[in-house]
């Protein structure tokens, strides 16, 4: 039988299967092959109990993606809550994320949460900067549901990952997006200036036949070990009309090469100059990281 596994805990696996959930394990054969599961993951098992509803992972299918943080297999979509206050947004977070789900070719929405609390015009100026990405930037207020609809488009027919730091109001988002889902929620700690972890782990919930949602645990750092400097240029999207007219073609990785047109873009204005200074730091980060690997 056939199913997705939508939670994980411990060497226990949750796969639902028609509206039933399977309490299973997995064959000690994975366990020797260092083979482990995640939230998202295709199976086929077989029925141990079918009146407790357990059952035994016999085979796994290949994942279409992988996202290590939060760990979750074969979504489509992500969508990326960062609150306006409390705690603050934090722009370079926002872009490693982008970063390791594009490299995934997981399609991106980002939301900015507590726009109530918004007297400086924050939300303003971060869709100015990723305006140009092509990625929607959704405002909304989870507390009251202020526009929280124009979230729901985004949720038919897809597999999604609702993710970001510890206090954005990721639960509260999801109540207020998917009727009959309470979600435990939290408040943000005023010692600390973060959230206070509501939710303990990735668990993939189902909103209609062909639709997934998934809460997950907050993260307040995302590292980025499996990007090749090379090829961090293609996640800032906003380069890509005007990198084709680079002097160096595709080996310009538009840093200190002659005649390159991103940079002439960035100095027109054409591209956000925040958005390439995070590209510059985050292609030095990854850089140092490789130079660490190879010693």
């Amino acid at each position: 039988m056939k199913g997705t596994i939508v939670k994980a805990i411990s060497s226990f696996y949750y796969v639902e299967i028609e509206d039933r959930i399977y309490e299973c394990r997995a064959r000690g054969a994975f366990k020797h092959k260092n083979i482990e599961f995640a939230v998202g993951d295709k199976v086929d098992i077989s029925i141990t109990d079918e009146e407790k509803s357990k059952g035994i992972i016999e085979e796994a299918f290949k994942r279409i993606n992988f996202m290590l943080r939060p760990p979750i297999a074969n979504v489509t979509q992500a969508i990326l809550v960062f609150s306006i206050k409390s705690p603050d947004p934090n722009l370079s977070l926002i872009d490693r994320f982008l970063v390791t789900a594009q490299s995934q070719s997981v399609e991106i929405v980002i939301c900015l949460n507590k726009v109530d609390l918004d007297t400086e015009k924050m939300a303003q100026q971060i869709e100015e900067n990723y305006s140009k990405s092509g990625i929607p930037v959704v405002s909304v207020c989870a507390q009251t549901g202020y526009n929280v609809e124009s979230l729901k488009k985004y949720l038919k027919g897809n597999i999604t990952i609702v993710a970001g730091p510890s206090g954005a109001g990721k639960s509260t988002l999801i109540n207020k997006l998917v009727e009959n889902i309470k979600l435990k929620t939290g408040e943000v700690s005023a010692k600390i200036g973060r959230g206070r972890h509501t939710t303990r782990y990735t668990e993939l919930l189902k909103i209609d036949e062909d639709s997934f949602i998934a809460d997950s645990p907050g993260f307040s750092s995302i590292n980025l070990e499996n990007v090749d400097e090379r090829e961090l240029n293609e996640y800032f999207t906003e380069f890509h009309q005007y990198d084709v007219d680079c002097k160096f073609g595709n080996k310009c990785i538009h840093e200190n090469e002659p005649g390159c047109k991103v940079k002439e873009a960035v100095e027109k204005g054409f591209i956000s100059r925040r958005r390439y200074e995070s590209y510059i730091q985050l292609l030095n980060e990854v850089r140092e990281q490789n130079k660490r690997r190879n010693y």
